[in-house]
């Protein structure tokens, strides 16, 4: 019985694949900085990092989804690009490898990543075939320079040269030759991302010199006691930088404001319209503070916020144009709103023409929209989560039916029509927290948007309900802080909170997730409460 013994691998073939994987690399950044540069020319949304994960979010199963969402927040989008790149460089590597074997077997898988994100950019909403040029013209210039390096990486040596070297070219040419091809790449991606910046110079400019009317309606001051003197509570008014954001954009849009434009039109439509903001903003504006939340938002989560919106009554508009709602006979019983990258959101008509203020808001917080909330006009409806009514980057507002379209989000296992579920949120104590015995200020916010609240109760390790006291109303559109005061003892304990809507429903205690209309059931707090000075844990 003879025994094979296991060769290592010889020196040069190892250090070929290495050549070769790096080859790869250097091929993909190459394609990647070209491709930039294209698609500053076309349009940001045609990068190929950015189409590839717009595809794979438009694919990407609702639980899967939403686990991104709870797990990672708004740096979801981040990681996604960062897997996207990662994929591509694994990619990269093997084609460079194939390519020192087999050179047009490595080409061909070069060229496939760019057909890949040539077809992912074509799949996007409001795509045109410009959007497969910077993936297209990324993998032409990646194979080119895979076929290049790999070329001098496996070019006989020359007459005279010492046999059985690794490389058919001295490491420091070839060294030499890939950093030449990695400064060029730099250089490119860099002259692609000031020609994007260079393209959305226009809408900064146009953001940073609109000059916002003053309301004809203004909001009412916020109440005094609206805001609880309790640290560690959520702020009555969101701060812009802190409001939530919860979109499929990779890219956020830079609209210029100065061509923007909106158009109405659709079933039941007598008198379409088309308007700038010029136009829109020389009509009445109405100032109301308004608390949104995304329909994603777990028991407890992060993705509520309230601001002061500044806009045009959409119920005006929609009767301008002949709208009549459904109870009145008209047609249409849905208003679909499209974003310019494509994102269709559809809200009853009935509900935005009902008398609450449903809003085209154009100022947040006293400033022009913020880019990442939709600058320059985005849809603001107290009463429904975003996923039906905070259409942002708005461009098209078309009325038509439920049965006759499903928006982006229905088509995604999501219901139709999103109305705000009554919640409430433990903000402090945190969960984990320890407290020292005593007394402790148990405190959150609690809403039911276009209802109210008006209670709050919290119970200590499943005991009896404790009434909060409320902060002041500010109306029935926004939050409403509340605090109760705990007399706590040491150990382990669980603090659980419910509220009532102003028409009197209690928020059930039902645990429901988020998938189809919003999540349910009472938000829970576990602490460890410490012995106080001069007693024994």
């Amino acid at each position: 019985m003879t025994t094979r013994v296991k060769t290592a691998p010889a020196p040069g073939r190892r250090r070929r694949v290495l050549g070769g994987a790096v080859c790869g690399l250097v091929a993909a950044c190459a394609g990647l900085a070209v491709a930039e540069l294209v698609s500053a020319a076309v349009r940001p949304e045609a990068s190929p990092v950015t189409a590839v994960g717009g595809a794979v979010v438009d694919r990407t199963p609702v639980g899967v989804k939403e686990w991104a969402i709870r797990e990672f927040g708004t740096a979801d989008k981040l990681l996604l690009a960062l897997g996207i790149i990662l994929v591509l460089g694994a990619v990269a590597v093997a084609a460079g490898v194939f390519a020192v074997r087999h050179l047009p077997a490595g080409i061909a898988l070069v060229g496939c990543f760019g057909l890949v994100g040539a077809a992912a950019a074509l799949s996007r909403p409001q795509a045109t075939w410009h959007d497969a040029l910077p993936s297209l013209v990324g993998g032409v210039v990646a194979a080119g320079v895979l076929y290049l390096l790999v070329g001098a990486l496996t070019r006989p040596p020359a007459v005279g040269a010492p046999p059985g070297g690794a490389w058919s070219m001295d490491r420091r040419g070839f060294g030499r030759l890939v950093g030449a091809a990695l400064v060029a790449s730099a250089g490119i991606g860099y002259a692609g991302r000031r020609l994007g910046a260079y393209g959305s110079a226009g809408a900064t400019a146009s953001r940073a010199d609109l000059v916002l009317p003053e309301p004809a309606v203004p909001a009412p001051p916020v109440p005094p006691g609206a805001q609880l003197p309790v640290p560690g509570i959520s702020p009555f008014i969101t701060p812009d930088r802190d409001f939530y954001r919860v979109d499929t954009a990779l890219v956020v849009p830079r609209v210029d404001a100065d061509t923007w434009r909106l158009r109405i039109h659709g079933e039941g439509v007598s008198n379409p319209l088309e308007l700038g903001l010029r136009e829109l903003l020389a009509r009445p504006l109405v100032e109301h503070d308004i608390t949104l939340c995304c329909v994603s938002n777990e028991v407890g989560g992060p993705y509520v916020g309230n601001a002061r919106w500044l806009g045009v009554r959409l119920a005006d508009l929609l009767r301008e144009a002949g709208v009549r709602p459904p109870s009145r006979g008209g047609p249409a019983d849905q208003l679909v709103a499209s974003s310019v990258d494509g994102m269709t959101i559809g809200t009853p008509v009935e509900t935005v023409m009902d008398g609450r203020d449903a809003l085209l808001a154009v100022g947040m917080n006293g400033e022009p929209l913020p880019f990442a909330h939709g600058f320059p006009v985005r849809m603001v409806v107290p009463g429904l989560y975003g996923y039906v009514s905070a259409c942002k980057w708005l461009r098209d507002l078309r009325l038509t039916t439920f049965a006759a379209y499903d928006a982006y989000w229905v088509r995604r296992s999501w219901a139709q029509q999103g109305p705000v579920k009554t919640q409430s949120r433990i903000d402090t104590p945190r969960p984990s927290a320890e407290p020292e015995e005593g007394r402790v200020a148990v405190a959150g916010v609690a809403w039911a948007q276009h209802r109210g609240i008006d209670r709050v109760e919290v119970r200590v390790d499943g005991g009896p309900w404790q009434e909060a006291r409320l902060g002041a109303a500010d109306g029935n559109d926004t939050w409403r802080q509340w605090v109760w005061v705990w007399e706590a003892t040491p150990g382990r304990h669980t603090l659980e909170v419910r509220a009532t809507d102003g028409t009197g429903a209690v928020q059930t205690g039902e645990r429901g997730g988020t998938v189809p209309d919003g999540a349910t059931g009472w938000h829970s707090v576990s602490v460890r409460v410490r012995p106080g000075p001069g007693r024994k844990a």
